[in-house]
């Protein structure tokens, strides 16, 4: 990961300085920057692999920038949250972020966060026991692509949603828990607070609508996990 190139963009300097020296050390190329309007404006040059992202930000905030960001593009995005702020995470899941992360942080955390997302962003690490082509329904997914149509027309998901659909659809027809699919697609133990899963599966329900019946292709078990029916 030597070549990857991470962007900062939080106010606080001094964080900044601190994440950049940690980033540096763990193999990364790291730029910084203090506004949302600076950080929307390298985050769309198109020459990072992720961009780590504050809410809280002179000029624009972070949720005004991912939301511009991901008009044109679909660059990974890790957010810093405040602690025990819900509403925060969810909306930056709901705009479209890779991941958050409550500050204050373990580094170490952080970068195991980095990797897994772009792990996740490169179609690694992430075993879905996938084959070439899976159809389900009018569903079709391309393993080697990583592409996803449905009625022939294209669905354009971020790399973590793609892995969630095929992590379901392999088992269409079944539940998969939501610590299974925490544990193979974001790389980490479920806990009980973290909304992640939940949010990302709404993105996925929004994206790929109804089936014609007008019934839900993914269902939530209570408590357990969901399950993409199949008509």
């Amino acid at each position: 990961m030597s070549d990857t190139k991470v962007l900062i963009i939080d106010d606080d300097e001094e964080l900044c300085e601190l994440v950049s020296e940690y980033l540096s050390v763990e193999g990364f190329e790291v730029s910084a920057v203090h506004d949302g309007e600076a950080g929307l404006s390298k985050a769309r040059t198109g020459n990072y692999d992720l961009a780590i992202l504050d809410v809280m930000m002179p000029k624009l905030n972070g949720f005004d920038v991912l939301r511009n960001l991901r008009e044109t593009s679909m660059l990974p995005v890790l957010m810093l949250t405040a602690r025990g702020d819900d509403m925060e995470r969810i909306v930056g899941l709901e705009i479209g972020a890779d991941d958050y992360l409550p500050k204050p942080f373990n580094p170490r955390e952080l970068v195991a966060r980095i990797r897994a997302i772009l792990r996740r962003a490169n179609g690694e690490g992430t075993d879905t026991g996938l084959p070439e082509k899976l159809i389900v329904d009018d569903l079709e997914i391309s393993a080697s692509s990583r592409s996803v149509k449905l009625d022939g027309r294209d669905v354009v998901l971020t790399s973590l949603e793609f892995d969630l659909l095929a992590a379901l659809a392999r088992q269409a027809g079944n539940v998969v828990k939501k610590e299974d699919l925490s544990e193979t697609v974001l790389e980490r133990e479920l806990s009980p607070y973290d909304r992640s899963l939940d949010m990302h599966i709404s993105n996925l329900r929004k994206k790929l609508g109804l089936h014609e019946d007008g019934s839900e292709r993914i269902k939530t078990v209570r408590s357990v996990g969901y399950i993409y029916t199949v008509k």
